[in-house]
């Protein structure tokens, strides 16, 4: 009789150098900590490092050079879109796919113009962030598919942007108007965007003019109101 032990069952694991690297960019440690072992869990997949800022997340990406990059876009120091075409400046071509808590009718098209690959609502990742990571991975672009049919009615011209309202705002007067609802003070915004009072002043007055506010006070609740709404940043 042998007494050798049975041998273990058959690992499935790809080799090394087939192993797609993640990094993850995202503020909340106990999420990016499921999302890693979600990750880890799929062969042919690997975290190879995260970050909980943009600061550590450009010099993980500098350091690690990953396959893929997934983001947060409520970072402390910076705003994931701003992040996102930094990413694309220094290191073009890199695939990112944006895994945000916030509704892709406001930011999933804002995401993919900034450089993004796809876009994923944090309340659905455990069933489909798998699936969008393997789809960027492989050359494509995931979005769901209400997002899709929105895109492409547009282009067919079956719908068409509204004149006026958020979906109007550029990038940056949606992030001045986020820390208006955050109660952020003129000089504060200046310092956190880097550029002067005089420039956040510009932008709440194109802001006001787009949503069609003429006091101050009024934006201010309603920049406000917005925020409460959309869960907070």
């Amino acid at each position: 009789m042998s007494s050798s032990h049975p041998k273990p069952p058959c690992q499935t694991s790809a080799p090394e150098s087939q192993v797609k690297r993640l990094l993850l960019i995202d503020d909340h440690p106990i999420m990016r900590h499921g999302l890693a072992q979600l990750i880890r869990s799929e062969p042919g997949l690997d975290v190879c490092a995260e970050a909980g800022n943009a600061k550590d997340g450009l010099a993980a990406l500098d350091q690690h050079k990953p396959d893929l990059v997934v983001i947060d876009l409520t970072l402390p120091d910076k705003n994931g879109l701003e992040l996102l075409k930094d990413i694309q400046a220094m290191h073009p071509g890199t695939l990112c796919l944006v895994l945000s808590m916030h509704d892709e009718d406001m930011y999933g098209e804002r995401a993919l113009r900034a450089g993004a690959r796809g876009y994923v609502m944090k309340e659905v990742a455990a069933d489909h962030l798998v699936t969008a990571v393997r789809k960027v991975l492989s050359g494509g672009i995931y979005v769901s598919d209400a997002m899709a049919s929105r895109m492409l009615e547009q282009v067919t011209g079956q719908r068409t942007r509204q004149s006026g309202g958020l979906d109007t705002l550029t990038d940056r007067e949606l992030e001045v108007l986020e820390m208006i609802g955050q109660g952020v003070a003129t000089k504060n915004i200046a310092a956190k965007l880097c550029i002067s009072a005089r420039t956040v002043e510009a932008h709440r007055a194109h802001i006001k003019e787009k949503l069609g506010i003429t006091e101050g006070a009024a934006l201010a609740r309603y920049a406000m109101q917005w925020v409460e709404q959309r869960g907070g940043l």
